[in-house]
């Protein structure tokens, strides 16, 4: 016998909801769109395994926020301290398709920010770009979201978080516990996976430019889900932080192609795109709490300060392999920064230092900046580390195809490898030899003239 299904209650707002699930439908579209921008930048060799990190980030994630995540960052704050969240919603008890948070159905505020859960992690992949076993990854993962993103998510995104409630902090959609721990964590890992010998002097070049864009153009499609959807709703908060978003991208994407062309004489294309990472990144956590003219200004000094920041890994023997650090890491602290001094009390009644507000918040901010400093990157080392021990988390070569994937490759050089074999009379044994193989006949054919 059909039954009519339960009404929604009163507060429910069908508006508001439909442009959150677009929003969390953007947000997760962007695990797969790093997947891309990761996979294009790495060596032939390990394309398939960048983009199955990310996509293991996006199972596994999904899994963990079912099973205890949302609970422990959304659930009733145990003590009081703003901490860690309870054990009331394991498994998503209690919780039906007519429950709400706030005005919309909790399914869907929790699957939003599992979003953000999974994309986080998953940047962490960057650092450790092609020294890494699948293994270790997945160990890491779960760890890391138990361990460090899930009390992150509590102070900053639930109402009775201590950043947001006690300290007094503003981060609109993320820069705490996305984009500064995953720099910092990324910072933590590459230092427990070691740079190889050969880092300082090896020329990395990106197999696969246009595979770059697509995923930048998927993320940045996306990153308008991840700020304007962090308003929770279709109202005018929602549309300053899509301008915004835009206008951070746009004033990045002048200031670091210019220092691009001052250092080194000309604009690459994997340049451009980063720059505009780099802005949203730094809009993120003030992309509705700032005007226009701030998201510019936002946008002009992030992208002339983290062209900058991508070269100290050389200087520090750091291995950031894809930039996680420089990019998100330094960008996410730039925008928690401009909040402090741009902030305009649109949605907290709080303003920054140019705006007539003191050094107040610019305070609240820093200590916020340092508190999630300390946590994610001790915690992150100790995890690393433990996994590394327990599980083996560093590949025993990192210049070797990694292990399972002989069966599958990203291009199919099969002729190519005969034409070499035949040429050489040497077995090719993966990609990138055969590029070596290829450039020392055609070096050997040009001395021959």
């Amino acid at each position: 016998m059909n039954t009519a299904p339960a009404p929604m209650p009163p507060a429910y707002d069908s508006g508001d909801t439909a442009w959150l699930l677009a929003s969390t439908a953007m947000v997760l579209l962007m695990t797969p769109g790093l997947a891309f921008f990761y996979g294009g930048m790495v060596r032939t060799q390990h394309i398939l395994m960048m983009i199955k990190m990310s996509f293991a980030a996006l199972a596994f994630g999904t899994l963990v926020w079912w099973v205890i995540g949302y609970s422990l960052a959304f659930g009733p704050d145990v003590g009081g301290a703003g901490l860690i969240g309870n054990l009331d919603h394991v498994f998503m008890h209690d919780i039906g398709p007519t429950t709400l948070t706030g005005h919309i159905p909790t399914f869907v505020h929790s699957t939003f920010q599992m979003g953000f859960a999974i994309i986080t992690v998953a940047l962490i992949s960057g650092s450790i770009a092609d020294r890494a076993t699948m293994k270790g990854w997945l160990v890491f993962v779960v760890l890391w979201l138990l361990i460090v993103y899930i009390p992150l998510a509590h102070w900053v995104f639930d109402q009775d978080g201590w950043i947001v409630k006690h300290l007094g902090a503003l981060d609109f959609a993320g820069g705490l516990p996305v984009e500064l721990n995953s720099g910092v964590a990324g910072l933590a890992v590459a230092l427990v996976l070691r740079a190889p010998r050969d880092f300082a002097r090896r020329e990395e070049r990106p197999n696969n430019v246009p595979l770059v864009v697509i995923g930048v153009g998927l993320l940045w499609f996306g990153w308008f889900g991840f700020n304007s959807g962090s308003a929770l709703s279709d109202q005018g908060t929602a549309a300053a932080a899509f301008i915004n978003t835009q206008l951070g991208a746009a004033g990045a994407m002048v200031t670091w192609p210019l220092v691009e062309k001052w250092r080194t004489g000309t604009v690459t294309t994997m340049g451009v795109v980063s720059s505009a990472v780099a802005g949203m990144v730094a809009i993120t956590p003030a992309c509705g709490e700032i005007n226009t003219l701030g998201a510019v200004i936002t946008g002009l000094v992030v992208g002339a300060v983290c062209a900058f920041a991508i070269t100290l890994k050389y200087r520090f023997d750091v291995d950031d392999t894809l930039d996680v650090v420089g990019v998100h890491g330094v960008g996410g602290l730039i925008g928690l920064i401009m909040v402090g001094l741009f902030a305009t009390a649109r949605i907290s009644g709080k303003k920054g230092l140019f705006h007539g507000g003191g050094w107040g918040l610019l305070g609240k901010q820093l200590i916020a900046i340092v508190s999630v400093i300390v946590f994610s990157f001790i915690l992150t080392w100790i995890i690393a580390k433990v996994v590394d021990l327990a599980v083996g988390f560093r590949a025993k070569d990192e210049y070797e195809s990694v292990p399972g994937t002989e069966r599958e490759r990203a291009y199919d050089f099969q002729t190519a490898e005969r034409l070499g074999a035949l040429v050489s009379g040497k077995a090719v044994t993966s990609d990138d030899e055969l590029v070596r193989q290829i450039t020392r006949l055609l070096r050997a054919r040009e001395e021959s003239k």
